[in-house]
Protein backbone atom coordinates (compact mmCIF):
# COMPACT_ATOMS: atom_id res chain seq x y z
CA UNK A 1 0.00 0.00 0.00
CA UNK A 2 1.71 3.30 -1.04
CA UNK A 3 2.28 5.51 2.02
CA UNK A 4 0.36 9.58 1.14
CA UNK A 5 1.24 12.58 2.92
CA UNK A 6 -1.80 12.13 4.95
CA UNK A 7 -0.52 9.28 6.71
CA UNK A 8 2.89 10.67 7.31
CA UNK A 9 1.45 13.54 8.86
CA UNK A 10 -0.41 11.47 11.60
CA UNK A 11 2.39 9.29 11.87
CA UNK A 12 4.27 11.73 13.36
CA UNK A 13 1.84 13.35 15.52
CA UNK A 14 1.42 9.46 16.61
CA UNK A 15 5.18 9.42 17.63
CA UNK A 16 5.48 12.71 19.07
CA UNK A 17 2.65 12.02 21.22
CA UNK A 18 4.31 8.65 22.15
CA UNK A 19 7.74 10.72 23.02
CA UNK A 20 5.24 13.03 25.06
CA UNK A 21 4.12 10.21 27.60
CA UNK A 22 8.30 9.29 27.55
CA UNK A 23 8.81 12.60 28.63
CA UNK A 24 6.43 13.36 31.07
CA UNK A 25 6.70 10.16 33.10
CA UNK A 26 3.46 8.25 32.21
CA UNK A 27 5.73 5.60 30.60
CA UNK A 28 8.80 3.83 31.18
CA UNK A 29 11.44 2.68 28.36
CA UNK A 30 8.63 0.92 25.31
CA UNK A 31 5.61 0.55 28.17
CA UNK A 32 2.41 1.98 26.93
CA UNK A 33 1.19 2.63 23.19
CA UNK A 34 -0.58 5.16 21.10
CA UNK A 35 -2.69 4.98 18.20
CA UNK A 36 -4.86 7.25 15.57
CA UNK A 37 -7.23 6.01 13.44
CA UNK A 38 -7.44 7.08 9.32
CA UNK A 39 -10.15 6.17 7.27
CA UNK A 40 -10.10 2.13 8.08
CA UNK A 41 -7.00 1.90 9.01
CA UNK A 42 -4.97 2.19 12.50
CA UNK A 43 -1.46 3.81 12.93
CA UNK A 44 0.13 2.38 16.15
CA UNK A 45 3.31 2.25 18.25
CA UNK A 46 5.47 -0.88 17.61
CA UNK A 47 6.76 -3.28 20.28
CA UNK A 48 9.54 -3.37 21.79
CA UNK A 49 10.64 -0.20 20.16
CA UNK A 50 12.32 3.05 21.83
CA UNK A 51 9.75 5.98 20.80
CA UNK A 52 13.14 8.36 20.28
CA UNK A 53 14.51 5.55 17.15
CA UNK A 54 11.27 5.95 15.23
CA UNK A 55 11.01 8.25 11.82
CA UNK A 56 8.55 8.24 8.91
CA UNK A 57 10.01 4.87 7.41
CA UNK A 58 9.01 2.85 10.50
CA UNK A 59 5.26 4.28 10.39
CA UNK A 60 2.82 0.37 11.07
CA UNK A 61 -0.38 0.44 10.03
CA UNK A 62 -3.18 -2.15 10.96
CA UNK A 63 -6.59 -2.74 9.11
CA UNK A 64 -9.73 -2.62 11.64
CA UNK A 65 -9.40 -6.66 11.29
CA UNK A 66 -6.07 -6.80 12.74
CA UNK A 67 -4.35 -7.03 9.14
CA UNK A 68 -0.61 -5.58 9.07
CA UNK A 69 -1.42 -2.84 5.72
CA UNK A 70 1.75 -1.18 6.25
CA UNK A 71 5.28 -1.74 7.97
CA UNK A 72 7.73 -4.39 8.57
CA UNK A 73 7.65 -3.77 12.35
CA UNK A 74 5.05 -5.76 14.39
CA UNK A 75 2.65 -3.65 15.82
CA UNK A 76 1.98 -3.30 19.84
CA UNK A 77 0.90 -6.09 21.91
CA UNK A 78 -1.99 -4.38 23.04
CA UNK A 79 -3.22 -3.89 19.76
CA UNK A 80 -6.20 -5.65 20.74
CA UNK A 81 -7.44 -2.76 23.20
CA UNK A 82 -6.74 -0.17 20.41
CA UNK A 83 -9.05 -2.32 17.61
CA UNK A 84 -11.56 -2.72 20.18
CA UNK A 85 -12.23 0.42 21.15
CA UNK A 86 -12.02 1.75 17.33
CA UNK A 87 -14.75 -1.06 16.75
CA UNK A 88 -17.17 0.34 19.15
CA UNK A 89 -16.82 4.13 19.16
CA UNK A 90 -16.06 6.91 17.10
CA UNK A 91 -12.42 7.11 18.45
CA UNK A 92 -9.66 9.06 16.35
CA UNK A 93 -6.70 8.80 18.70
CA UNK A 94 -6.24 6.13 21.73
CA UNK A 95 -3.66 6.56 24.88
CA UNK A 96 -2.64 4.01 26.83
CA UNK A 97 -0.09 4.52 29.27
CA UNK A 98 1.84 2.78 32.99
CA UNK A 99 1.64 5.85 34.56
CA UNK A 100 2.32 5.75 38.45
CA UNK A 101 -0.24 7.33 39.98
CA UNK A 102 -2.87 5.97 38.15
CA UNK A 103 -1.52 2.26 38.43
CA UNK A 104 -1.28 2.53 41.79
CA UNK A 105 -5.21 3.95 42.34
CA UNK A 106 -5.52 0.46 40.07
CA UNK A 107 -4.61 -1.78 42.56
CA UNK A 108 -6.35 -0.29 45.64
CA UNK A 109 -10.01 0.24 44.26
CA UNK A 110 -12.87 -0.72 42.08
CA UNK A 111 -13.19 2.80 40.69
CA UNK A 112 -11.84 6.71 40.90
CA UNK A 113 -14.11 8.77 43.04
CA UNK A 114 -15.05 12.05 41.97
CA UNK A 115 -12.77 14.27 44.15
CA UNK A 116 -12.26 16.75 40.73
CA UNK A 117 -14.93 17.83 38.75
CA UNK A 118 -12.54 17.11 36.09
CA UNK A 119 -13.61 13.43 35.93
CA UNK A 120 -16.84 14.85 33.74
CA UNK A 121 -14.55 15.58 30.73
CA UNK A 122 -14.22 11.59 30.58
CA UNK A 123 -17.54 10.71 31.27
CA UNK A 124 -17.73 10.54 34.89
CA UNK A 125 -16.17 8.56 37.96
CA UNK A 126 -13.35 6.64 36.25
CA UNK A 127 -14.10 2.41 36.84
CA UNK A 128 -11.07 0.07 37.14
CA UNK A 129 -11.22 -2.83 34.56
CA UNK A 130 -10.45 -6.29 36.34
CA UNK A 131 -6.95 -7.41 35.67
CA UNK A 132 -6.21 -9.90 32.52
CA UNK A 133 -2.66 -10.66 31.15
CA UNK A 134 -1.52 -7.93 28.60
CA UNK A 135 -2.13 -8.17 24.79
CA UNK A 136 -5.06 -10.76 25.49
CA UNK A 137 -9.08 -10.18 24.40
CA UNK A 138 -9.77 -10.78 28.11
CA UNK A 139 -8.05 -7.54 28.80
CA UNK A 140 -9.64 -5.72 26.05
CA UNK A 141 -13.16 -7.27 26.98
CA UNK A 142 -12.64 -5.69 30.63
CA UNK A 143 -11.68 -2.77 29.52
CA UNK A 144 -14.38 -2.06 26.84
CA UNK A 145 -16.95 -2.80 29.89
CA UNK A 146 -15.00 -0.27 32.09
CA UNK A 147 -15.54 2.23 29.07
CA UNK A 148 -19.03 1.73 29.12
CA UNK A 149 -20.23 5.42 29.09
CA UNK A 150 -17.12 6.72 29.69
CA UNK A 151 -13.74 7.84 27.08
CA UNK A 152 -11.28 6.69 29.95
CA UNK A 153 -10.43 3.83 32.22
CA UNK A 154 -7.97 2.44 34.82
CA UNK A 155 -6.42 -1.30 34.08
CA UNK A 156 -6.28 -3.45 37.56
CA UNK A 157 -2.49 -3.52 38.23
CA UNK A 158 -1.72 -1.93 34.71
CA UNK A 159 -1.96 1.79 33.41
CA UNK A 160 -4.39 3.77 31.63
CA UNK A 161 -6.70 3.94 29.20
CA UNK A 162 -8.03 7.31 27.04
CA UNK A 163 -9.29 7.86 24.20
CA UNK A 164 -10.84 11.35 22.01
CA UNK A 165 -11.40 12.55 18.63
CA UNK A 166 -7.57 13.70 18.72
CA UNK A 167 -4.18 12.80 19.80
CA UNK A 168 -3.90 15.89 21.63
CA UNK A 169 -7.20 15.54 23.61
CA UNK A 170 -6.18 11.87 24.44
CA UNK A 171 -2.95 13.10 25.52
CA UNK A 172 -4.76 16.08 28.12
CA UNK A 173 -7.33 13.57 29.34
CA UNK A 174 -4.28 11.22 29.84
CA UNK A 175 -2.15 13.52 31.59
CA UNK A 176 -5.50 14.92 33.70
CA UNK A 177 -6.45 11.09 34.88
CA UNK A 178 -2.96 10.74 36.68
CA UNK A 179 -3.56 14.09 37.93
CA UNK A 180 -6.70 12.83 39.52
CA UNK A 181 -5.51 9.68 40.47
CA UNK A 182 -2.29 11.51 42.51
CA UNK A 183 -4.57 13.94 44.05
CA UNK A 184 -6.93 11.13 45.05
CA UNK A 185 -4.05 9.47 46.70
CA UNK A 186 -2.62 12.82 48.55
CA UNK A 187 -6.43 13.23 49.94
CA UNK A 188 -6.62 9.52 51.41
CA UNK A 189 -3.49 9.38 52.80
CA UNK A 190 -4.43 12.86 54.91
CA UNK A 191 -8.05 11.58 55.77
CA UNK A 192 -11.19 11.02 54.10
CA UNK A 193 -11.59 12.50 50.36
CA UNK A 194 -15.05 14.53 49.84
CA UNK A 195 -16.95 13.55 46.70
CA UNK A 196 -18.85 15.58 44.28
CA UNK A 197 -22.62 14.25 43.73
CA UNK A 198 -23.43 12.93 39.97
CA UNK A 199 -25.55 15.76 39.39
CA UNK A 200 -22.51 17.97 39.68
CA UNK A 201 -20.28 16.30 37.28
CA UNK A 202 -23.69 16.23 34.99
CA UNK A 203 -23.40 20.05 35.30
CA UNK A 204 -19.51 20.56 34.56
CA UNK A 205 -19.81 18.17 31.53
CA UNK A 206 -22.58 20.41 30.06
CA UNK A 207 -20.40 23.33 30.58
CA UNK A 208 -17.10 21.72 29.23
CA UNK A 209 -18.90 21.18 26.09
CA UNK A 210 -18.74 25.01 25.45
CA UNK A 211 -14.92 25.47 27.07
CA UNK A 212 -12.47 27.12 25.53
CA UNK A 213 -12.61 29.83 22.03
CA UNK A 214 -14.81 29.42 19.65
CA UNK A 215 -13.64 29.75 15.82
Amino acid sequence: MTVDSELVAVWREVVATARRTADEGLVVGTSGNVSARVGDLVLVTPSGVRYDRLGDTDLVAVGLDGEQRIGALRPTSELPMHLAVYRATDARAVVHTHAVHATAVSTLVDELPAVHYMCAALGGAVRVAPYATYGTRELADHMMEALRGRTGCLLRNHGTVVYASTLEAAFDHTAQLEWMCHVWLAARAAGTPSVLAQTEIARVAERLRGYGQRG
